[in-house]
This record gives C-alpha cells, sequence and structure tokens, in this order.
C-alpha cells in the first residue's frame, strides 16, 4: 500500500485509506459498511483479450458487466474475466482486493461520475480507498469509458 499512497501524494489528489475488520467482498456490503449507495462501490476487475490485460473500474450498481459492450469500445475480437491466477500475476494483488489505481490500461465506468466520491480497493483486504472519481482520470491510463 506504500506504493498507492506515493502515487496518490505524488499526484496530489484528495483521499482517505479506511481501514476495517474484515474484507469487504461484495458491493452490497460496501454500500452497507460505509452507509453510502451502491453505486458508489468501484470494483476493479481485470480483463484479458488478444491485445492485453485491462483494468475496468465499475460502479457496484452495474451488477454483471457485459463483456460483449466492452469489447466494442476497445475493438478487441473476444475479452474475458482473468482467473484470479492471472489477476494475482498481473497486478500482484488478490480477486477483491485489486486496487483502483495500476498501470494497466484502464476503462472506467461513467456512472461513478454521478457521485462526489467512490470506494474501491486498495490492494490490502482490510483496507479501502475513498476518492473522488474525477481523481481516477488523474491516475489511471484510461483508454475508454463505459456508459
Amino acid at each position: 500500500m506504500n506504493n498507492l499512497k506515493s502515487i496518490l501524494q505524488e499526484k496530489e489528489v484528495q483521499y482517505e485509506i479506511i481501514h476495517h475488520e474484515k474484507q469487504i467482498r461484495t458491493a452490497q456490503e460496501g454500500a452497507d459498511y460505509f452507509g453510502i449507495e451502491i453505486g458508489q462501490t468501484a470494483p476493479t476487475l481485470i480483463l484479458k483479450s488478444e491485445k492485453g490485460y485491462f483494468a475496468m473500474i465499475v460502479s457496484g450498481n452495474r451488477g454483471r458487466v457485459n463483456l460483449e459492450e466492452v469489447t466494442g469500445l476497445l475493438a478487441c475480437n473476444q475479452l474475458k474475466m482473468a482467473t484470479p491466477k492471472e489477476v494475482q500475476q498481473i497486478t500482484g494483488y488478490t480477486v477483491g482486493s485489486v486496487p483502483l489505481v495500476l498501470s494497466l490500461p484502464c476503462i472506467v465506468d461513467r456512472g461513478l461520475f454521478h457521485y462526489p466520491f467512490v470506494y474501491g480497493g486498495t490492494g490490502e483486504p482490510a483496507s479501502t480507498l475513498k476518492i473522488a472519481p474525477n481523481d481516477l482520470k488523474k491516475l489511471n491510463q484510461i483508454v475508454a469509458f463505459w456508459d
């Protein structure tokens, strides 16, 4: 997490890292725990295509992600969720703890921009990053926005 803090400080964004006793595993758990709308939860998914790996930050109120829509955004032939093993190898983090800031090309859900703050991973299971969604643009290599 020190690397994440360094990046956040270097880019001069406002943030809060919130520590909690147990891992938050679902968007609903996060919304309940923080007393926020489910749409403010922002899990980071790792996707795999013939062009390589991508991070996708989605709004928790999406439910399932339609990968066909995202395939079109990225002009890929095929897109699928990375396996837990691939997520660990590519990011260094386990599924459910992937941080909101990664060096992978990134797709961001426009639904997150309806909120003043979003809540997502830090790389550690028992902490959450609270950040303004506009700062995700400063921190990630965004290649597409998903409507």
